[in-house]
């Protein structure tokens, strides 16, 4: 092999390798977001959320779709900006604040929200993503009074419709159903505060 034809194959092999590292999708990255309307009154309680489970089968940075009856796909270039417990935790804190008039609702971590008058504790059983049809959250939860004892407990399923067959359709119909479950939470709280009196 002469000197140039070598510099030849070498340059081709390096414009193949080029232009596959350059046909790459870049990563997208979606956030749930708060959709509670403001409450009409304003409470002192203050609220701390979390722990937070999810099914491991959606518990990682990708956006986990269905694609079948007994089938998910993992998609590598659509991702959550952060983990999906966490994200929910966060959410729900924040729709509680706007749902309860309650600038006292935290997120629970070690050390934060250990003195918060109530608990939550958030145990999702589903979080099914149908790209084009639907988000389904269906989840079981926990009030608790601190100091007290009393609790209330109940389950929150819900089937929110994607309005677009986009990603960004998808966790919008994802947030509305975390504003459901909070909205469940709330009402919870309130019972709670009336019981207590």
């Amino acid at each position: 092999m002469t000197p140039r034809l070598a510099c030849v194959i070498a340059l081709g092999a390096l414009a193949v390798l080029g232009a596959g590292c350059g046909s790459t999708a870049p990563a997208r990255f979606y956030t749930l977001t708060s959709t509670a309307p403001p409450a009409a009154m304003a409470s002192d309680v203050s609220i701390a959320v979390g722990p937070v489970s999810v099914p491991g089968a959606v518990d990682r940075p990708q956006i986990v779709v269905s694609a079948g009856a007994n089938r998910v796909a993992v998609d590598e270039f659509n991702r959550w900006a952060a983990p999906l417990g966490t994200d929910i935790a966060r959410v729900v804190a924040a729709n509680l604040t706007a749902l309860l008039g309650a600038p006292r609702v935290t997120q629970f971590s070690q050390g934060l929200g250990a003195d918060a008058d109530l608990r939550v504790a958030i145990d999702v059983q589903r979080f099914e993503s149908t790209l084009g049809e639907a988000a389904l959250l269906d989840a079981v939860w926990t009030v608790r009074r601190a100091k007290s004892g009393g609790s209330q407990t109940g389950r929150t399923t819900v089937r929110e419709p994607a309005a677009q067959s986009g990603y960004d359709a998808l966790v919008a119909a994802h947030s509305r159903a975390l504003a459901r479950l909070s909205q469940d939470i709330a009402d919870a709280v309130r019972a709670l505060g009336r019981a207590a009196r």
